[in-house]
């Protein structure tokens, strides 16, 4: 096999990458907001295996180390939840719990644990005709693989959809979402907040779960410019960026937040030659690190092919190019307010390099 690395090392001008098996489309449910939250979920819940269910959470837990760390999350979580945590949000958890007979603690947890290690790219982009385009890649960088929990969920109400989101089994907010005909919202985790302790205090003074926000706007906010408002505004556990786009033309916002209020708020302007929004976990004017350029290549990759090439699947590749997508991107999704029914989540299978002579 050494001889075999050092031909394709020595032979090659650049790399590609292989993938051990095809992408796919993720799974897609309904959800309905007339039931009562601790029975909404189930109908989901029981479309899969209860036992790799039970493994896959246990495994996410696994991921806080220490023992004494773990039972005093679980004493905040339990206490969160009961004196704290808003509807619909607690009877869904409690709901998702009883079913797979897990402790309401555990899952609190689980559902709290991702802000602090999303590492992803959001892109918006607006054609030459003015519609606006927006996709995003989620990557997590742990061991537990996440990709057979994607999955996507139209949220009905009276028979009709209120709003649609990519999420994960036993999770219940939001990082990814679409209020049809309005908005749609992707977060990303912002580099200098990678600590676990200070978004669970924080949930103690009522800040509210960025992933809960997201849901929230999604539901209640009635145009673009109330979601942009009710984003930036609202306090939330962590610090995150916040990408919105709308249906018209110049509604594109990249939104930087603290805990408190709003940091920085890009928009979308194509008359100063912004026609396209990049969000990866960096905040804008600071250098990026040299192993993780994702916004690097993503501009480049969107000058070359220019806005008169723009579309949803010229928008799907500039996401697909190396080192946009690596080795941790679990999902893409690609969506656009405006053609709501084009809203769909494909699932990354692991990718690992080889180098190739590109022609």
């Amino acid at each position: 096999m050494v001889w075999l690395w050092m031909l394709l090392v020595l032979g090659s001008s650049s790399f590609a990458y292989i993938s051990e098996t095809l992408d796919y489309t993720a799974p897609r449910f309904n959800v309905s907001l007339d039931l009562p939250p601790e029975e909404r979920w189930k109908p989901v819940i029981q479309q899969y295996n209860f036992t790799e269910l039970q493994y896959f959470l246990n495994e996410l837990l696994s991921l806080i180390k220490d023992d004494w760390s773990r039972s005093m999350y679980s004493i905040m979580a339990d206490f969160f939840l009961d004196f704290i945590a808003k509807e619909p949000y607690v009877g869904e958890i409690r709901g998702i719990a009883k079913t797979l007979g897990l402790k309401t603690s555990e899952l609190t947890l689980i559902n709290i644990f991702y802000e602090t290690v999303m590492a992803c790219t959001s892109i918006i982009v607006e054609t030459k005709e003015g519609y606006i385009y927006h996709g995003r890649n989620m990557d997590l960088y742990f061991h537990v693989d996440l990709r057979k929990a994607v999955l996507d969920v139209d949220f009905y109400r009276n028979g009709q959809i209120v709003y649609t989101g990519t999420t994960f089994l036993g999770f219940v907010g939001l990082y990814t979402g679409q209020s049809p005909h309005k908005f749609t919202i992707s977060a990303n985790a912002r580099e200098d907040n990678q600590f676990l302790w200070k978004n669970a205090l924080s949930l103690f003074i009522h800040r509210y779960p960025v992933s809960w926000l997201i849901r929230n706007t999604l539901n209640s906010a009635l145009d673009f410019d109330s979601a942009v408002e009710q984003l930036s505004s609202t306090k939330i556990t962590t610090e995150i960026y916040l990408t919105i786009a709308g249906t018209k033309p110049g509604e594109g916002a990249a939104i930087t937040r603290n805990r408190d209020g709003l940091a920085d708020i890009l928009h979308l302007n194509v008359t100063d030659g912004r026609w396209y929004l990049v969000q990866t976990n960096y905040d804008r004017g600071t250098p990026h690190p040299e192993h993780d350029n994702r916004m690097h290549y993503a501009v480049q990759k969107l000058n070359s092919t220019e806005q008169e090439n723009i579309n949803q699947d010229s928008l799907y590749k500039v996401l697909s190019i190396p080192r946009v997508l690596n080795w941790a991107t679990l999902h893409t999704t690609m969506m656009s307010a405006a053609f709501p029914e084009d809203y769909v989540s494909y699932i990354r299978n692991k990718r690992y390099y080889v180098f190739k002579r590109l022609n």
